[in-house]
């Protein structure tokens, strides 16, 4: 996700009741070392947590991990969002930017059954691209849920960067979960009591190590999920995708889920980081997080990517991956 700096304002003049830092940095997991990106410096860090440069201080005594860039310290973006998000504060960027998130799933979900199309826009970028090459992006599929993908441009062989483009029509049904066995695992394990954090990607590829942390991801948890489904005797496939609408666009949000083919036959999608997330904003959110045990939404756009599969490639021969960013815009 990219980071919120600047998107939503909050006069911190307002924000008069302090924040016990120290306790809200031991509840959390920080990113481990391996896969931090300790690249956002200091002033970032204040705008998205509305603090004051003691509190940063006091953040850093309490564990919070930073380097030292140019001599200004530098946070990892996963842990600042994690920290806003868990600050009970009411006003940093991620509370605030979570309240608009999911504010629809407090309304009748009749809405999100409709057909809704989408400006479809993504930038691939290859940063240690040695020669013109072609590209390769895990597009929308949408085709199957009843949607459609149409005035499509794909990238040309180029070096360096190149655009995707499309309109894409996503619509909802509802298409319940009938097997016992699976609710019983997916109400396991939104009843283990994993916490939902931000965690880089590279860190979701593996649920053990995210679990490990008394953590849990979109990722990560469709990934342990579709495993438990395949051990009970059920196909199942994690699946990687878009969440849109956010914040109309400003945010590029991947997402993923399960698909697992039911008793009753059909292939049926289980959302369950949005069913936790939806369950953490508001108890009055049930009609949504039904929806996410087996039916499809309109604000979700799937792709043809595994769970733990980036959304593109360059055939270059970089050994670095390609950086990925989405600009969806609902068509009004």
């Amino acid at each position: 996700m990219a980071v919120m700096s600047g998107r939503l304002t909050v006069s911190r003049k307002d924000a008069t009741e302090k924040v016990a830092w120290e306790k809200v940095a031991d509840s959390i997991e920080f990113v481990p070392a391996e896969f931090s990106s300790r690249n956002q410096p200091e002033s970032v860090a204040q705008e998205m947590l509305r603090c004051e440069p003691e509190e940063i201080d006091r953040l850093v005594d309490a564990g919070l991990p930073f380097e030292q860039r140019s001599g200004v310290r530098c946070f990892d973006a996963n842990d600042l969002y994690n920290l806003g998000m868990y600050s009970n504060s009411a006003r940093t960027q991620p509370e605030l930017t979570f309240r608009l998130l999911f504010r629809f799933a407090r309304r009748p979900v009749d809405d999100l059954l409709r057909a809704k199309e989408w400006n479809f826009r993504v930038a691939l970028e290859c940063v240690d691209c040695p020669e013109e090459a072609p590209w390769r992006l895990e597009e929308p599929d949408v085709l199957r849920f009843g949607g459609n993908v149409a005035g499509v441009t794909r990238p040309s062989v180029s070096r360096g960067s190149a655009q995707y483009a499309a309109t894409v029509t996503t619509t909802g049904a509802r298409t319940s979960v009938v097997s016992t066995v699976l609710r019983r695992l997916t109400g396991e394990y939104l009843d283990a009591g994993y916490r939902w954090q931000m965690v880089p990607v590279p860190m979701q590829a593996h649920p053990d190590q995210v679990h490990a942390m008394g953590a849990t991801s979109c990722i990560a948890a469709s990934l342990h999920l579709a495993e438990s489904f395949r051990a009970a005797g059920y196909r199942a496939e994690a699946k990687r995708g878009w969440f849109c609408g956010v914040l109309g666009g400003a945010l590029d949000l991947p997402h993923a889920c399960v698909e697992v083919e039911d008793d009753d036959g059909a292939v049926k999608t289980v959302d369950i980081a949005k069913a936790q997330l939806a369950a953490r904003l508001s108890p009055d959110t049930e009609q949504f997080q039904e929806l996410c045990l087996g039916s499809i939404y309109n604000k979700v756009i799937p792709s043809t990517a595994s769970g733990n599969a980036p959304f593109g490639y360059h055939d270059c021969g970089s050994q670095l991956p390609i950086q990925v960013h989405t600009d969806i815009q609902a068509v009004r």
